[in-house]
């Protein structure tokens, strides 16, 4: 029953990203979500497998989990990068980051709660500590994808 309540909620975020109004190019869009996907399910695959620090489900690989971060990773990164004040102080960019922060933490704990992934040595603190950074990776990779179209056409 829960996890198909974390499903309608990521599909209702995916409807929400694809109504909101763009402010990326569909290029920046693209190369972002892909960006952000690959980042994804590439750390969850080191901490879940590697690690063992938490699992999607059950242990190993789980087919709803990886669906899941498909409709979870791309609109929380196009959402995110879409509205990040770029051209803000670093105050309005900190303040930004560290909401987007709060509110990733506020989602995974409730997430959590419905075993649709299982922390078998994870601590939702950790991610409290990774989120800015992760966040702030995702903004270098704009930025570094907005200086290769520039460079493009120059």
């Amino acid at each position: 029953m829960w996890i198909l309540v974390v499903f309608i909620f990521f599909i209702i975020l995916d409807v929400i990203t694809f109504l909101v109004p763009k402010r990326l190019s569909r290029i920046e869009l693209y190369t972002t979500s892909l960006f952000a996907l690959v980042f994804g399910i590439n750390v969850d695959m080191v901490l879940n497998f590697k690690y063992n620090l938490y699992g999607y489900f059950g242990k190993g690989f789980q087919w709803l989990g990886f669906v899941g971060e498909f409709l979870y990773y791309i609109p929380v990164s196009v959402l995110f990068l879409n509205y990040y004040p770029i051209k803000g102080t670093n105050q309005n960019k900190f303040l930004y980051i560290l909401a987007w922060s709060l509110v990733s933490v506020i989602i995974e704990y409730l997430i959590e709660k419905t075993h649709f992934f299982n922390y078998t040595g994870w601590r939702l603190w950790y991610s409290a500590c990774l989120y800015p950074f992760i966040f702030l990776i995702l903004v270098s990779h704009l930025r570094v994808v907005k200086k290769l179209l520039r460079d493009r056409y120059t």
